[in-house]
């Protein structure tokens, strides 16, 4: 019986993709004041993102609790004997906590084992990709530990953002929190570290910040997958694969939409792309 997979809806993996590969998805909930939804489940992207335009109040999002994991571990351990769960990094959500609670409670139905990627977005959802192929090929729960440990010092995130006020708001600013008082004109690039949010680099206009993606791709001389997201700006992911392409095969980057629980944090207008660079 092969390995199953399971990450949290942060990975930003499609619903398509996640069948294709046997990957489950756990959501995150999002909430405008009383009303909650589970994350791309009760509520699609498009219309958190119309939400967010309009709403004066500020999004505010929830890991999933302990009993949304056990669910899927019961229902998992009907097929299988080994679980590997991937999620978000625990510096920005309790979600890997929730998902150890749930394998303790589920105890020795199933062999579980669960990984803090110390990542987000498509750095976390390239991991879960390569994880999801492994386990598919009949690679055993070790060699797909292994596999997913070997990859997490190998994935890059690099997100462009409009503006970082609903990164403050929601209280995920991680080491970027000097750069609040920068000028409205300045655009912030923001990368991961040590599971946090941290500051890279600022550019004038998207543009010019997608130039810079273009470049930070550039120095990687062999790159295994590689993903670009949006939030409201489909356009704007179209230009940024055409601008990977002569890196990488533009029909081989995978292209995704920031999930509204992220998106809760990135606001409208935000880019990223992630590099799972290739190993030895």
């Amino acid at each position: 019986m092969a390995v199953k997979i399971v990450t949290d809806s942060t990975s930003d993996i499609t619903s398509d993709l996640a069948q294709k590969l046997g990957i489950t998805v756990v959501p995150l909930t999002v909430s405008f004041g009383h009303e909650s939804f589970l994350d791309r489940v009760d509520i699609t992207t498009d219309e958190f993102y119309r939400r967010l335009a309009k709403e004066s109040a500020f999004p505010t999002t929830t890991q999933p609790a302990p009993g949304a994991f056990i669910e899927v571990y019961d229902r998992l351990a009907k097929e299988t004997d080994e679980i590997l769960t991937i999620v978000i990094s625990s510096k920005l959500s309790g979600t890997y906590q929730s998902a150890t609670n749930a394998k303790n409670i589920v105890g020795n139905k199933c062999h579980i084992e669960v990984i803090d990627s110390a990542k987000v977005a498509m750095g976390l959802g390239l991991i879960v990709i390569a994880a999801a192929e492994a386990a598919q090929s009949g690679a055993s729960l070790d060699e797909v530990m292994a596999a997913v440990n070997t990859r997490i010092p190998r994935s890059h995130l690099v997100i462009y953002f409009e503006t970082l006020q609903y990164l403050a708001k929601g209280g995920r600013i991680g080491k970027a929190k000097g750069l609040l008082g920068a000028m409205l004109s300045i655009k912030q690039i923001l990368t991961l570290k040590d599971g946090e949010i941290a500051p890279l680099t600022q550019r004038r206009s998207k543009p010019a910040g997608m130039e810079y993606m273009h470049s930070f791709v550039a120095r990687f001389p062999k790159i295994e997958k590689l993903a670009v997201e949006y939030c409201t700006t489909p356009e704007d992911v179209d230009k940024l694969a055409e601008l990977l392409s002569p890196l990488f095969p533009k029909e081989q980057i995978y292209q995704s939409t920031v999930s509204p629980v992220l998106g809760a944090y990135a606001g409208p207008g935000a880019l990223a792309v992630s590099v799972l660079e290739a190993g030895e």
